[in-house]
């Protein structure tokens, strides 16, 4: 199949339709507050991460079914040519942060009743808890470790 990208490309040009190009191009957001020559919101900046790093994030959170401390130290490994053990510390403490502050909103269905083993509905098949305690003796082994 071809890539998205060309078949934007695509559209653009065979269609003569320009705009697709500064659509596509445009950085992610969420347009939620007017954007001006002082201020333009992007989805990076109000996250607080990149969605390359959401997406490590996720693989090992939901793949690996690593918890914070598991995670702190699989990524000083797989970053430490870019980032210090410090520097990854505050990074996954800040992940979780906002892990448990929105899993809760990634359930549509009864979390705690599962009729089967496994379903293509992924919320079926997520035995993971919805709801999270604070994590502070998890962050301070990371701290400890970094």
């Amino acid at each position: 199949w071809p890539s998205t990208a060309w078949c934007h490309s695509f559209a653009s040009d065979h269609f003569r339709i320009p705009v697709l190009e500064e659509i596509v191009g445009a950085p992610p957001t969420a347009e939620l507050e007017p954007i001006s020559s002082e201020y333009t919101q992007t989805d990076e900046d109000d996250m607080g991460m990149t969605y390359a790093e959401l997406g490590v994030y996720g693989t090992l959170r939901k793949i690996s079914r690593l918890g914070p401390v598991g995670m702190f130290q699989r990524l000083v490994v797989q970053w430490g040519d870019n980032y210090t053990p410090s520097q990854v510390a505050e990074k996954v403490k800040h992940f979780f942060r906002s892990y448990n502050i929105n899993r809760h909103k990634m359930t549509t269905l009864t979390p705690s009743y599962h009729a089967e083993d496994y379903s293509p509905d992924d919320n079926r098949f997520d035995h993971r808890p919805f709801l999270y305690p604070r994590m502070d003796w998890q962050f301070a082994k990371i701290d400890e470790i970094a």
